[in-house]
This record gives structure tokens, sequence and C-alpha cells, in this order.
């Protein structure tokens, strides 16, 4: 074979885990090739999953006047009659751009781009064909890194037509903004399309086998999302699963295992993600994936054979586009024996639902459970002059402090802003910084940053008060 097929590394998948992963070793003189299907480079992450989704939620923001209410009155809208191409244009656009960012950044990495789909036939040979073209491809490497995603896992037994009956991929093709919707599953994805489509003015029904959603999260910004969601006329049906779908000319009819029926004009399904290893053949390669089609990797996110890593949402928990890209760097490091430094614990989790929900480090629950004692401070955006200025009342901030060192131990928020607000609290926490910092720290004003002053206050005179007493 040509040296032209040989490569230091290869990645298969050009999401953010794999293009870190690719530029990772570029940067360090290696030569490197992505593999990516015909019309999606970007990954999931670009074509349908982040970026789609969060441009989607900005056009209905925007579209519905929703966070211009408070100020304007209810009846306030920007546009009265919302399109779907009202909503996909922003959505294509901004596609668009991200996937020209992806190709500028690999090309002048000089990082080669191979159209098609990969597969092994050992452990350092994969071959690629280009359907489309009707081309195949032998090539070489000293180190894979699979970063192949995932997809919208699809049940048995229901009918998934793009129209009526869809998944999170489908929903940006949808033809019409429906007046009913069925969600089933209420986990970040469900939640955050329920909270889009009930701002548009859908009545959204969220089917949930367990008994509550979004468990890892502060059970009183749950509390608070639920309400709001609630408000927007969003009807939650805990503790309930869908036996069948039926689809007829004007809508559909969701039947729950306890016997209730659920009319709507389309059922949206988020059941969780499958990774995309079907073809990959890793059998060939002395790999496995476990049922939901994922790859077990060690710290370093080695995979059992040595020169072949995983990362990203093919590996699991917690199937983030920020982790996998750091995810990529540090497994690109390891195979070109770099030094580095262990992904840090200090992982900030965003949900992008409506209004928006972040935090960084310890629940109260994880507290409690490991007997670690703590005090809470809360700011209330309706406290804050910037808050009232963009019409935001009901955003807040929760932070939570050891009572014996004063050091951060979790930020929680809820409300505007919230995804980029959690980093100051992650900054201060990841340098090991304590409440007085805060206390001490001069924010600028009128801004939402200031929630910080206020609940590190709130804190400190609660732990005052405690030591007063003692």
């Amino acid at each position: 074979m040509s040296d032209g097929n040989e490569y230091d590394l290869l990645v298969i998948g050009s999401g953010p885990g794999g293009q870190k992963a690719a530029i990772a070793a570029a940067k360090l003189g290696k030569r490197v090739a992505i593999v990516e299907k015909g019309s999606m480079l970007g990954g999931v992450c670009v074509n349908t999953g982040t970026i789609p989704s969060k441009t989607l939620r900005e056009a209905v923001l925007y579209l519905t006047g929703m966070s211009q209410r408070e100020l304007y009155g209810a009846s306030y809208r920007v546009k009265a009659n919302i399109t779907p191409q009202d909503l996909l244009a922003r959505t294509s656009h901004v596609i668009g751009k991200e996937v020209e960012v992806v190709r500028s950044q690999l090309l002048r990495n000089r990082i080669e781009m191979i159209t098609g789909e990969a597969r092994f036939l050992d452990a350092n040979t994969l071959a690629i064909d280009d359907r489309a073209r009707g081309e195949r491809l032998t090539v070489r490497a000293k180190n894979v890194v699979i970063a192949t995603g995932t997809a919208p896992a699809r049940p048995d037994g229901i009918s998934f037509d793009n129209y009526r009956v869809l998944d999170s991929d489908g929903i940006l093709d949808l033809q019409f903004i429906p007046s009913s919707m069925v969600v089933v599953g209420a986990g970040v994805i469900g939640i955050e399309y329920a909270s889009m489509f009930a701002a548009l003015g859908t009545k959204v029904t969220v089917v949930e086998k367990r008994d509550t959603m979004l468990d890892f999260c502060d059970r009183e910004i749950v509390e608070a999302l639920q309400f709001h969601l609630r408000d927007l006329a969003v009807t939650f049906r805990f503790g309930e699963a869908v036996t069948t779908v039926d689809v007829g000319e004007s809508g559909t009819v969701t039947t729950l295992a306890s016997g209730k029926k659920v009319p709507a004009e389309t059922v949206m399904y988020s059941a969780g993600r499958q990774g995309m290893t079907d073809a990959l053949d890793l059998e060939k390669a002395g790999l496995e994936a476990d049922a939901r089609g994922r790859i077990f990797v060690d710290d370093n996110f080695q995979t059992k054979v040595d020169n072949i890593y995983a990362v990203g949402d093919v590996i699991g928990f917690p199937a983030l586009a920020a982790t996998s890209m750091d995810q990529g760097r540090l497994a690109a490091y390891h195979a070109f024996g770099e030094p580095t430094t262990k992904l840090t614990d200090l992982q900030p989790i965003g949900i992008y639902s409506i209004p928006e929900v972040s935090y960084v480090g310890a629940t109260e629950v994880e507290l409690t459970k490991n007997s670690v004692p703590y005090e809470v401070g809360v700011s209330r955006y309706r406290e804050l002059a910037r808050g009232g200025i963009a019409g935001d009342s009901y955003g807040m901030l929760k932070m939570l402090v050891s009572t014996e060192d004063r050091k951060l131990l979790g930020v929680h928020i809820f409300g505007s802003g919230a995804t980029d607000l959690v980093h100051i609290g992650q900054a201060v926490m990841g340098c090991g910084g304590t409440v007085d910092y805060l206390v001490d720290a001069v924010f600028n004003y009128p801004t939402l940053s200031e929630a910080y002053k206020v609940a590190a206050l709130d804190v400190t005179n609660k732990i005052r008060a405690l030591k007063a007493f003692s």
C-alpha cells in the first residue's frame, strides 16, 4: 500500500470530539485524517443536534417575544403567525456557517477529509465506502479515534413517519407548527423541545415512565422549571408508559399503559439515544459495543485495544458537546505520549429549556447523602436591577457553601443566561475559592452576575448566625 493512505491518526466522525482529537494530533505534527459521511461535516452536533436545537430555541424566543412579555404584556408578539420556514431559515443559516467554521479549522490544520463510512478490517486497517460515488478506499492508521456519536433510539412497534410521529432529528423537518403535541420522555432533549413548542403556543403533554424528571439536577430548580412549563400549558404525565401510538388523517392518539388516551396533532419521541457503531465491524478490531451501541473506555479514553480510542456520545454519559471536545483532545495526547492532566471533575451542565437551567458541582441531595455540612445562599433575579430591565422576575441563583471551610460546593441557576453565568461559579470552585471572594468582588452593575454577590452575602449571613449561636 502506498504511504498516501497511511496515517498517524484516523478519526471516525467530525463532531466536537472528533474535531478536537484531529486538531490536537495535527498540532503535534502528526499526519491526520477525518472520515465523515457526505453531508454531515460537524457531526450530529452541527447538523441535527446541539446547534440546530439551540438556534431553534433562539428563533422561538425572538419571534414569540416570549422574554419581553413581562414588560410589554402577555399579548406581545414579534410575529403573529410563525411558520416552520421562519424557524428553519435561522437554523439552516447557522448550520451553514458552523459547517464552514469546522471545514476551515480542519483545512488550516492540514487534516485530510475523507468522505464515506469507515469499517474495521483489523485494528490498524479500515475500509472506507463512499456509496454516493461508488468508491472504496483502504487506509492504515497507527491510532484510531472512534467519535461516531449517537442517533435517536426508536422503540419497536412505533411507526415513525417524520410527519405525525417524529424523533428529535425529524423535528427539524417539521412541516407545520402543531396545535398539540405529545413528547415521550422527560430527559434533557424532551424537556428542551417541550418548552420550545409550549412557547410557540402548542399544547404539550409530556409522558415519562419515571416519577420525576431531570433527577441529576437540583430539586428546587427542577420544580421551578416545572412550574413555568405548567404555566405555558404543559401537562406532565409521570409514572406513565406509552403502549401504542395510532395515526389518523387529522392527528394521533397515544395510549398509555394506565388506559389514558391523549389526542395530539404530533408525537415526538425522545427515548434516549443509540451509539452509531453497527456499521463499524468492531469485532474485526477486537472490540464490541453494549446493547445501547456504546463502547467502553478507560480514564484515557482508550478501549481494550491499545491503539483504538473512543470519545463523545458513543462512550455514554455525560454525552455533551463540551465534554466531548476535551475527551477528544486528551485521547489524542495520550495516543502520542503527550503529558496531560485527567479530565476535570468540575463539568458544568446546561439545559437549554425555556427558561434555561445550568449547574456545576454538587446538589443538595448529594451533599446530604455524603454527610457534608453546607449552607445555602439564594439570589432572585427580581431583586436585581438587571432582572427588571431584562423582564426576568422568576430567575434564581442558588449557591451551596461548606460551613467548615467556606468553599463553594455547588452553584445551581434557573433563568436568563444561566448557561453563561454558571462559569463564574465554576472558575471560583476550580481555583478552590471560598465564598469570601464573591462577597468582596465588585461586579458590574446592573448585571445578572451580581446574583453571585447577593447569594454570597445571603449565605455568609447564615453562617455568621450559626457561628454566633455556637
